[in-house]
């Protein structure tokens, strides 16, 4: 009986967190929606009341409240998603996904060149600073 109620658990958790690594993919996905002129406007405020709880650093419950703090993000927001989500048709959800996927891609790739040209700057600048030691002590 335990075994299975561990097992289960297990099992919930590892679906939990493959979910959890997607929202920010839906919150993306959710934003470029609420931009479409096809979306009403109750859905719109349901989308914003989501993306904006999402992305503000102010939670329902406070996070340094043990446990129950991490809860609100844990299942508000995701209630929130569904709920927008379902309220979004199927056809229009997948194209903001596809675009939300293609959009994430490129600030990815964005963001990789501005690390490399930030990491040269540094190296360039400890290399300048190693040589004025250099000089100073010589």
């Amino acid at each position: 009986m335990i075994r299975k109620i561990s097992r289960g658990l297990g099992i919930s958790i590892r679906k939990f967190t493959g979910k959890g690594k997607n929202l920010k993919k839906e919150i993306g996905a959710l934003y470029l929606a609420y931009k479409r002129k096809d979306i009403p406007i109750y859905t719109k405020i349901i989308i914003m009341a989501v993306v904006g709880y999402a992305l503000s650093p102010i939670d329902l419950i406070p996070d340094f409240i043990p446990v129950i703090g991490f809860l609100d993000d844990l299942i508000i927001l995701p209630l929130g998603i569904a709920l927008a989500v379902r309220l979004i048709p199927k056809n229009v959800m997948d194209e903001c996904r596809i675009d939300a996927e293609k959009q994430y891609n490129k600030i990815k790739k964005k963001s990789y060149f501005f690390a490399s040209v930030i990491i040269l700057i540094w190296i360039l600048l400890i290399a300048y600073i190693i040589l004025k030691i250099k000089n100073w002590i010589s």
